[in-house]
C-alpha cells in the first residue's frame, strides 16, 4: 500500500515548512525584540498585526492575500513590474503566505521572552562597552534559546498543517503547490479512505511528536529558573 502512495506531496510540505521556518527565524527575531522593549505608538498596531492570522478563518486570509498578490494587486503587480509575475499558485506564492500566516507562532514565543528577561543583563552588559549587536548576540539571544526553539517548532508544525490558506493561494497543482493536506483532502474526495489514512496518520503521530517536543523543553526550562 506505501509504494503506491504519492509522496511528491509530503517532500513538497517538508520543503515549504523549512523554507518558511528559515524566513520566519530571520524575520521574527528583529521584530519581536522590536515588540517586546519598544514604547512607539506604533506598537499595538504592529502586535495587532501580527496576532491577526490567530484570529482569521484562514480562507478570509488567503482570499485577501490572492487579491493582493494576483495581478490586479498592488504587490501583484509589482512584481509583475520586475519580471517576477505573479505568485498565486506557484511554490513562491506558498512560502509567501505560508510566512504570514505562521508568523505570530514565531513571534511571541520570542517576544515573551525578551520581555520577561527585563533590562537588567542589558543594562549590566552596557557598562562594560559591549555594542548593541554583541548585547544582542551574546546575552539576549542566548538567554532566548528555548523560546527561539519553541518558534521553530511551532512555525515548523503550523506551516505543515495548513489547509484554508493553501488552498486559496496554491491552489491544487501537483508537484507544484499540491502539499499534504490537499492530498488528504483529494483522497478523501476520491473515497480512497486507505491513502487518506496512511498520511492522516503521518499527520497525527508528527503533531504529537511536536507537542511532546514542546513539554520538554518548558520542562527543562522549568528546572533551570528552578
Amino acid at each position: 500500500m506505501l509504494a503506491s502512495l504519492d509522496t511528491t506531496p509530503i517532500w513538497l510540505t517538508l520543503k515549504l515548512a523549512v523554507v518558511t521556518t528559515w524566513l520566519l527565524i530571520f524575520i521574527a527575531l528583529p521584530l519581536a525584540w522590536w515588540l517586546a522593549r519598544s514604547h512607539s505608538f506604533m506598537r499595538p498596531l504592529v502586535s495587532t498585526l501580527v496576532a491577526m492570522p490567530l484570529v482569521l478563518p484562514p480562507t478570509v486570509l488567503g482570499f485577501y492575500l490572492l487579491i493582493l498578490l494576483g495581478p490586479q494587486g498592488f504587490v501583484g503587480q509589482m512584481t509583475n513590474a520586475i519580471g517576477l509575475g505573479t505568485l498565486p499558485f506557484t511554490f513562491s506564492g506558498l512560502v509567501v503566505a505560508s510566512v504570514i500566516y505562521s508568523l505570530p507562532f514565531a513571534v511571541q514565543p520570542l517576544e515573551n521572552a525578551f520581555r520577561l528577561m527585563g533590562n537588567q543583563p542589558w543594562d549590566v552588559a552596557a557598562t562594560l562597552r559591549a555594542s548593541a549587536l554583541d548585547r544582542f548576540f551574546t546575552i539576549a539571544l542566548p538567554l532566548a534559546r528555548p523560546a527561539l526553539l519553541t518558534a521553530v517548532v511551532l512555525s515548523f508544525a503550523h506551516t505543515m498543517g495548513e489547509f484554508g490558506v493553501v488552498l486559496m493561494i496554491g491552489g491544487n497543482i501537483p508537484g507544484e503547490t499540491k502539499v499534504l493536506s490537499m492530498a488528504i483532502y483529494d483522497h478523501v474526495e476520491s473515497q480512497e479512505y486507505q491513502q487518506a489514512h496512511w498520511l492522516a496518520a503521518g499527520m497525527l503521530i508528527f503533531a504529537f511528536l511536536v507537542l511532546l517536543c514542546l513539554q520538554v523543553l518548558d520542562q527543562r526550562q522549568r528546572r533551570r529558573q528552578s
